[in-house]
């Protein structure tokens, strides 16, 4: 009684943290309607690994700056190039996320002969710079292991963020989906870019968004490659439409877009996007807020939740949120995207009461990526990122099972 207790704790801690944060997320609306048509046109290109491996030279040219700190264990040094997407998409890119920087952490001195493990941190939301996966995760990958570490800013986010955005709130919801183009293409020239620097075996990995971004670039790359994606699941439409994240959407402004678009664009962008899912994301969205509020009650203010529940799912707000979860589905859905070379290589690793990352009535991801292993933590979304500081350990055992250790 006492851990189920604990767990709903948990759990609440979720719709709490959530609820009281101001932040607003697409507050432009869903972005230029024509620019949209683009991106689920390329969608086609870049989730197919056959035409994705193609849109980025193996020769992509990648600068290093300078070294930003060196001590008796590692070298930490910062590059930049520019993003690969901004060849197919130039006038969609704002001229801050063009250039991609990143950081290397690396051994003074590598453990084994032949061996040059490393892995690419992705951000999770709120994650600018490089700071924090440098602290949590590439540092202590390298000093318990020897791991090497590649941590990539991210578009939107730190010295790439437009001036007009405030934090991390993405003003327009078609910006998600520059972010997940410019991430994939940009972990493919980077992998590129270790295989000219003999670094091998490689792993990508990241927490919650940049867990999800993670396993969208895994799949890409030609090669056997370690995924470790923590706290995201097979799409990221419950993310925005079912899980305590939806409290944040200004469904009002996005309904009024959608009126606007007219029924020849609806039209032609639902023939256009396709989801491999079949049931609907309003009964989702709902079922899902009836389950968490029985849950959390007695442990927050209910009639708090009620609140955000009205606001996430009435009925009048049907329209916009079917066509959020359509056309984030199309972009993020793994079911859209090619199986991972080895996905015995993949650990995913999952909290068991996800408000954020809500996995009632998805496709499992370990359905898609046959052999795979899934990892649960017995916490939320948000107990799990400020407690669970040892996210690294799971991007070693990765690195294990292909027994390089």
């Amino acid at each position: 009684q006492l851990n189920a207790r604990k767990t709903m704790q948990l759990s609440a801690v979720d719709t709490v943290y959530r609820s009281v944060l101001l932040t607003k997320f697409f507050t432009n609306g869903w972005g230029n309607p024509q620019y949209m048509k683009r991106i689920f046109t390329f969608r086609k290109k870049i989730s197919n690994r056959e035409t994705c491996k193609k849109l980025v030279d193996r020769n992509h040219p990648i600068y290093i700056d300078k070294i930003v700190e060196t001590n008796s264990d590692c070298s930490v040094i910062e590059g930049h190039f520019l993003t690969p997407l901004y060849q197919y998409m130039p006038d969609l890119i704002p001229e801050e996320v063009k250039v991609a920087k990143f950081q290397m952490v690396l051994p003074r001195k590598w453990r084994h002969e032949f061996l040059k493990p490393i892995c690419l941190h992705l951000a999770g939301t709120g994650d600018h710079f490089f700071w924090r996966r440098k602290t949590l995760m590439a540092k202590p990958l390298l000093r318990e292991s020897g791991i090497a570490s590649i941590i990539l800013e991210n578009p939107f986010y730190g010295s790439r963020k437009p001036p007009d955005q405030k934090r991390s709130s993405l003003k327009n919801v078609s910006d998600i989906f520059i972010m997940g183009g410019c991430l994939i293409l940009e972990s493919l020239a980077l992998f590129h870019f270790c295989e000219r620097m003999n670094f091998a075996p490689l792993c990508i990995t990241g927490i919650s968004m940049g867990g999800h971004n993670a396993s969208l670039a895994g799949t890409n790359w030609h090669k056997p490659l370690s995924i470790v994606p923590c706290l995201s699941w097979t799409t990221a439409s419950c993310v925005f439409t079912q899980g305590v994240m939806s409290g944040a959407i200004p469904w009002g402004v996005l309904e009024n877009q959608y009126d606007s678009f007219g029924e020849e664009f609806r039209k032609e962008v639902k023939e256009m996007i396709h989801s491999p899912e079949d049931n609907s994301a309003f009964n989702a969205g709902r079922q899902f807020a009836k389950d968490i509020s029985s849950n959390i009650d007695g442990f927050v203010n209910f009639q708090l939740f009620k609140t955000l529940k009205s606001k996430s799912f009435s009925s009048e707000k049907k329209d916009a949120l079917n066509f959020m979860r359509g056309i984030m589905d199309e972009c993020t859905h793994l079911g859209n995207f090619s199986t991972p070379v080895d996905p015995e290589l993949a650990i995913i690793v999952t909290a068991s009461k996800d408000g954020y990352v809500p996995r009632e009535g998805l496709i499992p991801l370990t359905s898609l990526w046959k052999g795979s292993t899934q990892r649960l933590l017995d916490s939320g979304h948000i107990a799990a990122v400020l407690f669970k500081l040892d996210f690294f350990r799971y991007v070693q055992n990765c690195f294990s099972s292909e027994k390089i250790f």
